[in-house]
């Protein structure tokens, strides 16, 4: 008896299979390694295969159960395979070749022959067209930007309608209504929730208002910034551009104001006087306010407060074009934010002229819209896409083109 078969593993009995539908039953001891055990299948269904030596790496198993590629040095045993196993013997797939060098630069050439032409190619291919002596400076100069025009235009626009709404009997009291609107769509109003659970940790009230002014109403950035600034002695100092007293004392006449009736005997130049004084209050609630943070990264950097305040008004609270302005030239300057547009100009006449504006004009929501847009451009997207005050800003920015392209 030969040792060999004395000290023989288990023999397994495995079912092989190929892509093309043969079968067979093959006899492997439990020791034989799956490369042994792939020459074997290739001699059984591919004969002569094994002359080329490339056959065997390009040829796998794969254990039918598992669907698990088995590794060649291991061996039937090692790889787990029991008795009556299902065994597929499948060709490795060829990696897909490497593309020629001519290829290559074909697929170059294309993407060259798909990209759009340069200045200088455009140029060059139009030299020889006549040309038709166009100003280019005056014809870029022409091509005014409708968002700083716009706010010109808004600027005319308030004064016209606030005159035309004094003209309504009923203006006080449509006022002192869109007055009590703004208190209670007030931008700066603190989160009550959030300040009771700050109030509720110990932080006094006031400190804890400014922290989520600060922090943006974020309960966990207001209590990091109120335990860091604990021992701040300005911590309790009013933010920089706010003054707390004046807005609550406002606060509180706005809302005595609106509980007040109308004098029955009251004249109509003391009614006239009562609409001037909420014109000022709403313009008053709808004044810019800086970015408190803006506000004291840039005093932080050596600016002075007005000048920051200017700053990030002039840049709709955006602090690095704020950063940007205050070291250049400044321009525009705030002062040229408050100036309206010619009123004799075409422009102006067009859009007064325009019946969906003239309507609009004699509505409160409007001039209200126009006093938002004038101090949160940010806002007129809101506005455009409201039903009264849409088709007013719809018909403005249309003449605008229209007349823009003449």
């Amino acid at each position: 008896v030969q040792e060999e078969k004395i000290f023989a593993g288990k023999v397994l009995k495995l079912h092989v299979c190929t892509m093309e539908g043969a079968e067979w039953l093959e006899e492997v001891p439990e020791d034989t390694t799956v490369e042994k055990l792939k020459e074997r299948c290739l001699k059984h269904c591919v004969p002569g295969s094994l002359e080329d030596p490339k056959t065997v790496t390009h040829h796998k198993l794969i254990h039918a159960t598992s669907e698990k590629v088995l590794t060649d040095t291991k061996t039937v045993l090692e790889e787990n395979i029991q008795d009556r196993d299902v065994l597929l013997l499948i060709k490795k797939r060829a990696p897909p070749p490497l593309p020629k060098m001519a290829d290559v630069s074909a697929e170059e050439k294309r993407k060259q022959e798909q990209k759009a032409p340069d200045k200088d190619a455009i140029l060059k291919a139009t030299a020889n067209l006549p040309s038709r002596n166009v100003d280019r400076t005056v014809a870029h100069h022409n091509m005014r930007d409708f968002q700083t025009e716009l706010r010109k235009i808004l600027v005319s626009l308030i004064e016209v309608a606030q005159k035309l709404l004094a003209l309504n009997p009923d203006a006080v009291e449509l006022f002192k209504k869109a007055n009590a609107m703004l208190d209670e769509d007030e931008e700066d109003r603190v989160d009550e929730i959030a300040l009771r659970q700050l109030t509720e940790m110990g932080f006094p009230e006031s400190r804890a208002v400014k922290a989520l002014r600060l922090n943006h109403m974020s309960v966990t950035q207001a209590m990091e910034w109120l335990i860091e600034h604990a021992d701040d002695p300005t911590v309790d100092a009013p933010l920089p551009g706010q003054t707390p007293s004046e807005a609550a004392a406002e606060a509180g006449a706005s809302s005595a104001e609106a509980t007040a009736g109308p004098s029955s005997e009251a004249s109509g130049e003391e009614a006239k006087d009562e609409l001037t004084e909420i014109f000022k209050k709403i313009r008053r609630k709808r004044e810019f306010r800086p970015d408190p943070r803006a506000v004291v990264a840039l005093m932080e950097m050596g600016f002075d407060e007005k000048e920051v305040v200017d700053a990030l008004r002039v840049n709709n609270n955006q602090q690095n074009a704020a950063c940007e302005w205050l070291l250049g030239d400044r321009k525009p300057s705030p002062e040229d934010l408050d100036k309206g547009i010619d009123t004799n100009s075409p422009l102006f006449q067009a859009i007064l002229e325009n019946p969906v504006v003239q309507l609009g004009l004699t509505n409160p929501k409007t001039l209200l819209a126009f006093e938002d847009m004038l101090e949160n451009p940010l806002n007129s997207t809101q506005w455009m896409n409201d039903p009264e005050t849409g088709p007013v800003m719809l018909q403005i920015s249309r003449i605008f083109q229209t007349l823009n392209r003449t």
